[in-house]
């Protein structure tokens, strides 16, 4: 039976933060108020220090979803693929996903919502992607998150769950992240792997003895 390898996706194998870039497209485009970036930033850098309140962050990022119809949307995210993610795409990450996928069943592993990132796992050919998830009705974002979100110990569980559904065991999986609010996976997994991490994650590695590694 095939291993299961799981990638995180922003800052492992993307150069930058998907839902970053997004609400910074929003705000090129006049879709989201001046204000709009700048609280972005502010979730991002709680983010980046491990004290990101991810329900606030969610209800933020949901609000333009909500806002806006389904096809102004659609068409926001083809740009903003072309635009901002295909640029930003990591080709030694790509290399070694397509590597994967040819003996091992690959996984994308994102706290950004699925709206943002399915097309980006298309990107890389990865069809298995465990995402934050909004909940749509009548073809329309309600502002609801269904289920928990894929962060910390949500993404932990979310994995899990998924893993069992498909008869893998995450003791033999293997996990590439470059985040420090990854480590409830890192922990649970048989194989973890740093990719560019911070200072601080990659202190926790080498006391882990955990593999640390670039994609830059």
């Amino acid at each position: 039976m095939s291993d299961l390898i799981i990638f995180d996706l922003d800052n492992t194998i993307i150069r930058g933060d998907s839902d970053r870039n997004w609400g910074e497209f929003l705000s090129e485009q006049g879709i989201v108020d001046k204000d709009y970036k700048q609280k972005s930033e502010l979730f991002y850098g709680d983010y980046h220090d491990g004290n990101l309140d991810i329900d606030s962050f969610l209800n933020f990022c949901v609000q333009p979803l909500k806002d806006n119809p389904m096809d102004m949307l659609l068409e926001l995210r083809k740009k903003f693929i072309e635009t901002k993610i295909k640029p930003i795409v990591l080709e030694k990450a790509k290399k070694i996903i397509n590597e994967e996928l040819k003996r091992n069943e690959v996984m994308i592993a994102t706290a950004t919502n699925s709206f943002v990132t399915s097309p980006i796992s298309e990107l890389f050919s990865v069809e298995n992607l465990v995402a934050t998830e909004f909940e749509i009705e009548n073809n329309t974002f309600t502002g609801k998150v269904l289920g928990e979100p894929c962060f910390r110990e949500g993404k932990l569980s979310k994995v899990k769950n998924w893993a069992e559904s498909h008869h893998y065991d995450l003791r033999r999986a293997t996990f590439f992240s470059d985040s420090l609010n990854d480590l409830p996976l890192l922990n649970a997994v048989g194989k973890p792997i740093i990719v560019d991490g911070d200072s601080k994650l990659e202190a926790v590695a080498k006391t882990n003895n955990w593999e640390c590694i670039s994609f830059r």
